[in-house]
């Protein structure tokens, strides 16, 4: 279905698969495809954007449109976003959660500062760096996760969705164990047969699941995103649900 600004949004029942193509390719190894990719690039319209307002990737306007159409943020807000590199999402959280809120963000490539933000090195899923994110929680509960990680490409796309679909479970993980009852998680995932499994499994944990895909997002992309807001608890067992 088709929203008057132009997005799609689908009730997670037997998505339609796209096929994609993707940026990670080097330019050393495929010269005419890197450089074909960064004419498009400079002529993409988000990324023009981007560079023109000062948000650090196109994908700032995609989470922008997520919050504008499921209100993600309040102000206030503490917010964990996982794979926050280069920091485009982090600028937006932060915008909506005001002075008050907080945000940090993992990744495992180094991210330059901004104002408001922890970044932490390191990689969620070990012990050493989810001690890190617990010592910058300090006394406070985690309202929402973000994540807009994404594998390396490798042009197979089962094996691309099989590793997309690893990744959101991470972070779906990640969010059952650490956000606070009513709180919200946003990832990203590819289309494809393994997608209904995994919005069976974020049902169990939340009152709401559904699936959506921003205008900013490139028509030659198979991503999507999951929005799951009104978490239940590990054990879900508020059971009241807004899901069909």
């Amino acid at each position: 279905m088709h929203t008057e600004t132009g997005e799609k949004i689908f009730s997670g029942r037997n998505p339609q698969t796209k096929s994609r193509c993707k940026k990670d390719i080097s330019e050393r190894s495929f010269p005419f495809v890197s450089k074909n990719w960064m004419s498009r690039k400079k002529h993409d319209h988000y990324y023009r954007k981007a560079k023109t307002e000062g948000y650090r990737s196109r994908a700032a306007y995609k989470l922008i449109q997520i919050h504008r159409k499921f209100g993600i943020f309040r102000e206030g807000d503490t917010v964990v976003e996982l794979g926050a590199a280069p920091g485009g999402w982090s600028q937006i959280a932060l915008r909506f959660i005001g002075e008050k809120g907080i945000l940090i963000g993992i990744d495992l490539q180094r991210i330059e500062p901004i104002k408001g933000a922890v970044f932490i090195k390191g990689d969620f899923t070990e012990k050493e760096s989810a001690d890190k994110i617990k010592e910058a929680l300090g006394w406070r509960e985690v309202s929402v996760v973000i994540s807009d990680m994404s594998p390396n490409i490798s042009g197979v796309y089962s094996t691309d969705h099989a590793r997309s679909t690893y990744l959101a479970e991470l972070a779906l993980n990640f969010a059952v164990e650490n956000l606070k009852r009513g709180g919200v998680l946003v990832v990203k995932i590819f289309e494809g047969e393994m997608i209904r499994d995994y919005l069976r499994s974020a049902k169990k944990h939340f009152g709401m699941v559904k699936l959506y895909s921003p205008k900013a997002s490139r028509s030659s992309s198979s991503e999507i995103y999951m929005i799951a807001k009104g978490f239940r608890g590990r054990d879900g067992s508020d059971m009241s649900s807004e899901n069909p």
